[in-house]
């Protein structure tokens, strides 16, 4: 189990987590090693450019929001430079980006799913 595994747990779980992920698949938005923080997301409400933790075809990603399938309850996952990971389900989306090295992230806060509300697997928690 990966690191983004471990973190993707306790999003889902309901934490938020700061961690540094490696890599520079997402350059310029976050680079490698600059510190994120991550709150639960509510995929429902997610858009084309916010960054989000989530599991596409096992591998847990903390990339962009390409596109979004409303009716099919379902985000398009890519990096910053041009490969698309391919569709994941709303409940596959763990969390959301709200800042990188402390600098808010546009708009991310409103997506932040509420403390009280189910996860998208229908449980407060739920794993």
């Amino acid at each position: 189990m990966g690191m983004l595994d471990v973190q993707a747990d306790r999003v889902r779980a309901g934490a938020t987590v700061e961690f540094r992920p490696a890599g520079t698949s997402m350059v310029p938005l976050v680079h490698s090693r600059q510190r994120v923080r991550v709150a639960p997301a509510d995929p429902a409400v997610l858009e084309a450019g916010d960054i989000v933790l989530a599991r596409v075809s096992g591998t847990v990603y903390l990339h962009l929001v390409t596109a979004v399938d409303t009716p099919r309850r379902r985000v398009q996952i890519s990096n910053n430079r041009g490969r698309v990971n391919g569709w994941t389900g709303h409940d596959r989306v763990f969390g959301i980006c709200l800042a990188v090295d402390d600098v808010p992230r546009p708009g991310a806060q409103a997506k932040v799913r509420a403390p009280d509300s189910p996860d998208p697997k229908g449980a407060p928690g739920a794993a």
